[in-house]
């Protein structure tokens, strides 16, 4: 029980959510399309590794089908913080 308590203190000092996202690297890039083919979701992951943005899709899953299918080994997880606002 004690450690319990530990934890959940810990958790709730805690200001910060954890998001991922896959982030291209589109000098990489040579646009095949395996990875929009790949993605279940039907997002053109292409697009943005052209772009060189993160996929910031809402309807993404981060499956990671698109990365781990990549045969450059263009894109990759990260993983973002983000303060959450008090209120």
């Amino acid at each position: 029980m004690n450690m319990w308590r530990t934890f959940r203190a810990l958790f709730l000092q805690q200001k910060t959510r954890m998001e991922g996202v896959v982030v291209p690297d589109n000098i990489r890039c040579v646009q095949c399309g395996i990875c929009s083919y790949n993605c279940p979701i039907g997002i053109d992951v292409r697009r943005y590794a052209w772009w060189g943005k993160p996929i910031r899709d809402s309807h993404c899953v981060t499956c990671g089908e698109c990365v781990a299918r990549c045969p450059r080994g263009v894109l990759r997880f990260e993983v973002l913080e983000q303060t959450l606002s008090s209120g």
